[in-house]
C-alpha cells in the first residue's frame, strides 16, 4: 500500500503500471457518482408504480440527492486536502455504496429518499478527491492528458447510465439501478488502496474546517429546496423563512471566518460574478430536463426504459466531438460568443423538445430538439468552464473551481425543485411538460443576454501564461450535471483545490 504519511506523491507517468491504476481507480470512482446522477430519471416510472410515490416523491427522490450533493462538494474538498485525499475519496465510495445498499433495499419512497440524501453527501465525499488525486499524483508533462482522459471516459460512463438504467429496469428491478453501485465501489476501494498513493495539502495541517458554514449553508438550500418542492403550506413557508433567515447567516459567517469554506473574496472580481451568475442560469436552464423529459417518453409517449434512456445520447456524442473545439476557439476569440450564442442554441432545441406528446416518434419528434439541444451545450460548457477559471485571480484558480462547481449545482437544484411547481407539474407530467421546458429556455435565454452583457473576450487572456501541461487544466466534461473541478498548481507545486 502506498504512503499514507506521505506529503506529495511522486511524478508519475502515465503511460507506467501505477499510473494506469490510478487513471482507473479515478475514473471508475468519479463514475460511480456521474453514473447515478442519471441513472436513476430513467427507473422513475418504475419505482414510483412499484413503492405507489406521487410525482412530488418522485422529485424528492432526485432532489435529495441533488441537495446533498451541492450544499456538501465544497467541505468535500477541505477534508480532502486536510485528512488525505484517498482517504476522504474511499470513505467517500465507502458510503455511497451503503447509500446504495439502502437505496436498493427499501420498502416506502421515504426510506428511499433519505437514502438518497444520504448518497448526496458520499458523492460530494469522493468527487472532488477523484480530480485531486490526478492532479498530485501525476507529473506535469502528463496532467492534462490524464485529467482529459478522466474527463472523457467518465463523459462516456456517466451517458451511459441511462441505457444502463433502462436494461436493468427492463430486465431485473429497478432496485439494481442502485444495487449495481456495490460491486464497482468495492473494485474502486481495491484499486484505491492498493495503488493510489496518499496526499495532502501540508498548508492545510492545523487549520480549522468551517463545519457551522458548511452546515448553515445546507440548512439554506434544505429550506429554499422544500419551500419550492411543497409550495402552498404552513410547513412550507416556515422551511422558506428558515432557508432565508440561514442563508444571511451563512453570508455573515464566512465573511467574519477565518478559514471559511465559500470565500467571499472571489466574487469581489466583476468578471468572476459575472460568470458565475451565468453559471447559475445555464445549469438552472437545463437541469430539470433531463428528470422531465426521461419521465415524459415513458409515461406520455409510451418509450420504453432502454429507448427513453438511451433518447439523449447524442447529446454526449454533441459534447465530446465539439467541446475541445470550441474551447480552443474561446482561447482564440475569447468566450463571449460561444456563452451568448450557446444557451440561445439549448432554448431552441428545448422549444423543440416541448412538442413531444402521446404520439412523439423518436426521429421526427425527439432527435431533432434533442441534437440542437446537444449542439448549444458543446457550444457553451466548456468556454463557461474556462471563463469561471480565467476570471479568477490566479492564487484563488483552485478555490474557484469549487466555488463554479458548487454555483452549477445549486442551480441545478433550484431548476429540480422550482421549474415542475412553476410549470403546475404536480400529479404527472403531461400538460406540464411543454410548460416546464418553456420556463427553462426562457432562463437559458436570459443565460446568454446577460453572457452579452456582461462576459468579456479578455477574461481568459493570463497576466503570467503558464507553460505547457502545468498550471489549471481547463478541459471539457462530457457530463453536465456540473463542470469539473478544476486543480491548479501553486509555486511550490502543491495542488489549490476548490
Amino acid at each position: 500500500m502506498p504512503d499514507a504519511a506521505a506529503p506529495t506523491a511522486p511524478g508519475l507517468a502515465l503511460t507506467s503500471g501505477p499510473g494506469r491504476w490510478v487513471l482507473l481507480a479515478t475514473i471508475l470512482g468519479s463514475a460511480l457518482a456521474g453514473i447515478d446522477a442519471t441513472v436513476v430519471n430513467v427507473a422513475l416510472p418504475a419505482l414510483g408504480d412499484d413503492l405507489d410515490a406521487d410525482f412530488a416523491a418522485l422529485q424528492w427522490t432526485v432532489t435529495a440527492y441533488a441537495l446533498t450533493l451541492a450544499s456538501f462538494i465544497l467541505l468535500g474538498g477541505t477534508l480532502g486536502d486536510r485528512f488525505g485525499r484517498r482517504r476522504v475519496f474511499v470513505v467517500g465510495v465507502v458510503w455511497f455504496a451503503l447509500a446504495s445498499l439502502a437505496c436498493g433495499l427499501a420498502q416506502d419512497v421515504g426510506t428511499l429518499i433519505a437514502a438518497r440524501a444520504v448518497q448526496g453527501v458520499g458523492a460530494a465525499l469522493l468527487t472532488p478527491g477523484s480530480l485531486a488525486i490526478l492532479q498530485v499524483s501525476f507529473r506535469p508533462a502528463d496532467r492534462a492528458r490524464a485529467i482529459g482522459a478522466w474527463s472523457g471516459l467518465g463523459g462516456v460512463a456517466t451517458a451511459i447510465g441511462p441505457l444502463l438504467g433502462g436494461w436493468l429496469v427492463d430486465t431485473v428491478s429497478w432496485r439494481w439501478v442502485f444495487l449495481v453501485n456495490l460491486p464497482l465501489a468495492v473494485v474502486v476501494v481495491w484499486l484505491a488502496a492498493r495503488h493510489v498513493p496518499e496526499t495532502r495539502d501540508p498548508a492545510a495541517a492545523g487549520t480549522p474546517i468551517d463545519w457551522t458554514g458548511g452546515l448553515v449553508g445546507a440548512l439554506a438550500l434544505a429550506g429554499a429546496t422544500y419551500a419550492l418542492i411543497e409550495s402552498g403550506g404552513r410547513a412550507a413557508v416556515v422551511a422558506g423563512v428558515v432557508g432565508a433567515l440561514a442563508a444571511v447567516a451563512f453570508v455573515l459567517r464566512e465573511r467574519r471566518a477565518r478559514y471559511p469554506i465559500l470565500p467571499l473574496e472571489v466574487f469581489r472580481t466583476a468578471q468572476f460574478s459575472a460568470v458565475n451568475a451565468v453559471t447559475f442560469l445555464v445549469y438552472g436552464g437545463f437541469g430539470v430536463v433531463f428528470f422531465l423529459l426521461v419521465v415524459q417518453l415513458q409515461e406520455v409517449a409510451g418509450f420504453g426504459p432502454v429507448a427513453a434512456g438511451s433518447a439523449l445520447l447524442p447529446v454526449t456524442a454533441l459534447m465530446l466531438l465539439l467541446s475541445s473545439r470550441s474551447g480552443a476557439l474561446a482561447a482564440r476569440i475569447g468566450p463571449r460568443l460561444q456563452m451568448s450564442l450557446g444557451p440561445l442554441v439549448a432554448a431552441g432545441g428545448l422549444l423543440l423538445l416541448s412538442r413531444i406528446d402521446a404520439d412523439a416518434g423518436y426521429l421526427a419528434d425527439v432527435l431533432p430538439g434533442v441534437v440542437v439541444f446537444g449542439l448549444g451545450l458543446a457550444i457553451m460548457v466548456a468556454p463557461l468552464t474556462a471563463a469561471a477559471l480565467g476570471a479568477a485571480p490566479d492564487e484563488h484558480v483552485g478555490m474557484a473551481s469549487g466555488v463554479n462547481n458548487a454555483v452549477a449545482r445549486t442551480g441545478g437544484l433550484i431548476a429540480l425543485a422550482a421549474v415542475p411547481v412553476l410549470a403546475g407539474v404536480t400529479d404527472g407530467v403531461g400538460d406540464g411538460f411543454a410548460r416546464a421546458l418553456w420556463i427553462s429556455a426562457g432562463v437559458l435565454l436570459l443565460a446568454g443576454v446577460l453572457a452579452a452583457l456582461t462576459v468579456r473576450n479578455d477574461v481568459l487572456e493570463p497576466d503570467d501564461p503558464a507553460p505547457p501541461d502545468e498550471g489549471v487544466q481547463h478541459l471539457p466534461h462530457c457530463a453536465v450535471g456540473g463542470p469539473p473541478l478544476a486543480t491548479a498548481t501553486d509555486g511550490g507545486g502543491r495542488p489549490c483545490t476548490g
